[in-house]
């Protein structure tokens, strides 16, 4: 039986907890018990910097999943603290479920498809005890494979808007994407920066104290950024810890909802651009978006003509109708 170890949160010790996990789950079993195997493996080295043992909590938010989620993690994982929803709440809802419950000093929004590599819990904990006007910390992230995963950045202009995560991305000013990716720096470093993915992202809890929660007008993407510039307009420093490193599978859960991330995922960029750059904007970065939905259909017509493969293309056209139907309306 896996379990936590003494470390771990009690009801019956009565000394604070440091650390707090939060895990938002949705129909990811496999991938969420690997992830929790590894936070025990890695909670073998949660030492304060005194060499206390750390005591910490791991928080589970299921979203309804239709899995053995919940069975397996109450037979599994005992002194894993779960909160089944009824519903699927979302990654924000979730995560802001999952806040309110936190004891930790430090809290950890983590996602079910990652590993905790080597001590890197112990690492950002330690590098935030030594860094006191330091609210967030974000990991060096690894894909499946082993490559980096880009999960540092700078804030979005309204130039990227136009151009990152979109048709035009090919066609972008190197240097446009080289300053929004960061990558005048070198991965394998300490460093400031706008914002970090919110894959794994760990936060001090008097920037929750100050600040709020999670906006939950963000179902999910781009509520890490919205959060992290809330955060820095309130002086907390964003820092990128190459030292700490986690595997990160990527979009498992989202995987299952094709469609319906691709609304959420452009519908969360309106919401930033509305909310820091003003109803203008964002209203002509929704028209632009829908005209590249269209454009996208007309595509596949002609490929289709061209190409064949008709199934496979229908169901394209099919996602994209309705991406344009739902009007990615500015929230």
């Amino acid at each position: 039986m896996r379990n936590l170890p003494k470390s771990g949160s009690s009801a019956n010790d009565p000394r604070p907890v440091d650390l707090s996990i939060i895990i938002v789950s949705w129909n990811v079993i496999d991938l969420l018990m690997d992830c929790l195997d590894s936070i025990l493996e890695n909670s073998i080295m949660l030492m304060t910097p005194r060499e206390e043992r750390m005591r910490f909590e791991v928080i589970v938010v299921d979203s309804a999943s239709e899995d053995d989620t919940v069975d397996k993690i109450r037979k599994h994982f005992t002194r894993v603290k779960l909160f089944p929803q009824t519903e699927n709440v979302g990654f924000v809802r979730g995560n802001n479920i999952g806040i309110k419950e936190a004891k930790g000093r430090y809290i950890l929004l983590l996602n079910p498809d990652t590993v905790v590599l080597g001590n890197a819990l112990k690492d950002m904990v330690d590098y935030m005890e030594d860094n006191a006007d330091v609210g967030i910390v974000g990991p060096y992230t690894l894909n499946t494979n082993g490559t980096v995963q880009p999960t540092r950045r700078r804030f979005p202009t309204i130039k990227t808007a136009f151009f990152e995560s979109t048709w035009l991305q090919p066609f972008a000013p190197e240097s446009l994407l080289n300053h929004y990716y960061v990558r005048d720096l070198p991965d394998l470093a300490i460093i400031d920066v706008d914002w970090v993915q919110g894959s794994a992202m760990m936060i001090r809890k008097e920037v929750f104290d100050q600040i709020g929660l999670l906006d939950p007008g963000y179902v999910m993407y781009s509520e890490e950024l919205d959060f992290c510039r809330r955060a820095k307009d309130d002086n907390w420093r964003v820092v990128y810890h190459c030292c700490s490193q986690i595997i990160h599978h990527g979009g498992k859960s989202s995987e299952q909802i094709s469609v319906q991330k691709h609304i959420w995922f452009q519908q969360s960029k309106l919401r930033y651009f509305h909310k820091y750059h003003g109803w203008m904007v964002a209203q002509a970065l929704r028209i632009f978006l829908l005209a590249s939905y269209s454009w996208q259909i007309i595509l596949e017509l002609i490929k289709t003509i061209l190409l064949q493969k008709w199934s496979m293309r229908r169901k394209r056209i099919a996602d994209y109708l309705r991406v344009i139907r739902s009007g990615l309306r500015v929230t």
